[in-house]
């Protein structure tokens, strides 16, 4: 039984883009501040660690900034008069978000890979408890009276945490990779974004939303509708509550690539809504050969006259005048808008160079400065936003030397290589996972061999790649296939291409939320377990050993490498012969098979294996698929 998930890599990844962010594969940006933060440096299997800043937040006074180091599981304070470290202090497993409590107290940070909670005294720099959350928890909102919506990626729902009793007071159904919480400044509303889509129909537009939540009620009250939206990252709220900007990504997934050139891969925007609006419309950052590629963090000046966006592919942030983009919003026009390459010239004002993978951007209280956290510079940029230029660079303490896994990283998250700098690996793999969209390769014709993304973690031995098995390493993979295929630029070659290997073969996976620590199984999964090693039908007679589930996902990855035929090919495909995928964390990798086309794990043999080819599965009661699944979410 092949259970066959999906095997393409979308895109390769991509170096440095113009010539302020030029490749240096030992230095870091320069600014006209440089303060070196001594840090301890934790070592793994004799690689270095990286503090590789993630998220910020500033404290009501705006006298210090925290800034949280993904890398080596720490918040660092910031003293902003000083423009040095004040503090820091140990967290929880690859922390990704954080909070701050009304009167700047408490820190409240997520640690995704630990499904917690750290809260910390501020003033002290202490850890003082740690709080539940859900799977893989990364954005997270305090509403100021006593609780914290946290953003749960793999849960694909919201935690309300109950801070005075230190549990949880509720979980609220989200859309798919829930991942970043903003709260409006008076608490009263929480607003949640996705990275992955709400699955639709097999090749119809995709599709996003942002969740409203009311604090007094602790309910979802709206859903705002995003269309031909995909992943979406922050989302930034005005003081006065009347205008809401998200930043977002607009994948052209069911066109073919060889639209690259045109500006038709990726549309890098904004989601702008609120009161202000009358509703909510979708407005590009790009222009023309020169795109504003992912878009990430988002801040609103405090008088409304200005925005900020960070775009972690091009390495800049972008200002916005805020009355423009507005009046563009309300234009009759404004529906129409959103893959005008020509309109962006109406509203942004400036495109400032930062440092490398830019992420989350803290505005002071007066707007008078915006600070950028460089994940892969492992630095933080200042903006005087009234000359709109860098005036300063702080160093968080990195390494002298860059690993080829940091060097490859860098290649991965940047997306200078491709067509006009419009994308790069990170577009598709979205924080080095999956994007959860099927794309249209078109080497071997349009609408043929439509493939499905898949997650990168763990992947450095379970050659052959691509759906088809035809890539023998990643080497072929991410080359001269991409070069020819995605980017229609040159790509990678020689050390370039080594390091990003290098890079993509180190991913981890990440928990396993659904095995137990000590591998002992819930009855439900040891019933899936013996479905899914049995040799007999529930009739007694043999199944054919092609067709037994361990004898193709067999070994540490589940996957003999091998191709084969399970009948799910399509009458669009070339070949029905499907390379059997690894089934490690296949959970969280929806949707499934070749193409994309189930979007569960349940449909694979309720609606594709009605001839029995892909396993023994029609003998089976629906009680019994359930417990097959169970088993099959703890590999």
């Amino acid at each position: 039984m092949g259970i066959e998930i999906g095997k393409s890599i979308t895109t390769g990844g991509v170096a440095a883009s113009h010539a302020h962010r030029r490749r240096d594969r030992q230095g870091a940006v320069a600014g006209a501040v440089s303060i070196l933060a001594c840090l301890v440096f934790v070592t793994v299997a004799g690689a270095q660690s990286y503090p590789s800043p993630d998220d910020l937040v500033l404290s009501p006074d705006g006298a210090r900034l925290y800034a949280v180091m993904s890398g080596t599981g720490e918040v660092v304070a910031i003293d902003t008069a000083k423009r040095a470290v004040a503090g820091r202090v140990a967290v929880g497993k690859v922390p990704r978000g954080i909070a701050i409590s009304p009167d700047g107290a408490h820190l409240y940070v997520t640690n995704s890979w630990a499904d917690t909670i750290s809260e910390i005294d501020a003033a002290k720099m202490q850890a003082l408890r740690t709080l539940p959350a859900g799977f893989e928890p990364t954005g997270i909102a305090s509403d100021g009276h006593g609780a914290l919506y946290v953003a749960n990626r793999l849960g694909s729902d919201v935690t309300v945490v109950d801070v005075a009793a230190g549990a949880i007071a509720r979980h609220l159904i989200a859309a798919p990779g829930a991942s970043y919480a903003t709260a409006s400044a008076d608490g009263a509303r929480i607003f949640v974004t996705h990275v992955y889509p709400i699955l639709s129909q097999f090749r119809k537009p995709t599709r996003s939303e942002i969740e409203e939540i009311d604090a007094r009620t602790q309910i979802v009250t709206n859903r705002i509708a995003l269309p031909d939206a995909a992943g979406v990252f922050h989302v930034a709220i005005s003081r006065d509550g009347r205008l809401g900007l998200a930043a977002l990504l607009r994948p052209h997934n069911l066109v073919p690539l060889a639209h690259v050139e045109h500006g038709w891969a990726f549309g890098d925007a904004l989601a702008v809504f609120g009161d202000d609006i009358g509703g909510a419309v979708q407005l590009p950052l790009d222009a023309i050969e020169d795109y504003f590629s992912l878009p990430f963090g988002v801040a609103i000046a405090p008088d409304k006259k200005r925005a900020y966006v960070s775009a972690s592919g091009s390495n800049e942030v972008a200002v916005l005048d805020l009355a423009r983009l507005v009046a563009a919003a309300r234009a009759p026009s404004a529906a129409r808008m959103a893959n005008d390459l020509s309109a962006a010239a109406r509203y942004v004002i400036a495109r400032i160079p930062v440092g490398r993978n830019p992420r989350n951007i803290a505005l002071s209280p007066d707007g008078a400065t915006l600070w950028v956290a460089n994940r892969l510079d492992d630095s933080i940029s200042i903006i005087d936003t009234a000359r709109m230029s860098v005036s300063g660079t702080i160093s968080l303490g990195a390494p002298a030397t860059l690993t080829p896994q940091r060097r490859g990283e860098r290649l991965f998250y940047s997306s200078s290589v491709s067509f006009g700098h419009s994308f790069g690996c990170a577009s598709c793999h979205i924080d080095s996972t999956f994007d959860g969209l099927n794309w249209d390769l078109e080497p071997d014709g349009f609408g043929i061999d439509i493939v499905d993304n898949r997650a990168l973690e763990d992947i450095a031995d379970t050659s052959p790649f691509k759906w088809n098995g035809a890539n023998p390493d990643l080497q072929t993979e991410c080359g001269p296939r991409t070069e020819r295929y995605f980017f229609r630029s040159q790509g990678f070659r020689g050390d370039d291409l080594e390091d990003l290997v290098s890079y993509i073969k180190a991913i981890p996976l990440r928990p396993n939320r659904y095995r137990a620590p000590d591998g002992e199984l819930t009855p439900a999964q040891e019933r899936g377990k013996a479905i899914f090693l049995r040799t007999v039908r529930k009739d007694g007679t043999p199944i054919p050993e092609t067709n037994q589930c361990f004898v193709c996902h067999s070994g540490k990855y589940y996957t003999n490498q091998l191709l084969a035929d399970v009948g799910t090919g399509k009458p669009t495909d070339r070949s029905p012969m499907i390379d059997t995928p690894e089934l490690t964390n296949v959970v969280n990798s929806a949707p499934y098979l070749h193409d994309g086309s189930a979007h569960t794990l349940e449909e694979i043999w309720t609606i594709f294996n009605p001839n029995d080819r892909h396993g023994q599965t029609n003998d089976l009661v629906k009680d019994e698929l359930n417990d097959l699944i169970e088993y099959l979410k703890t590999l």
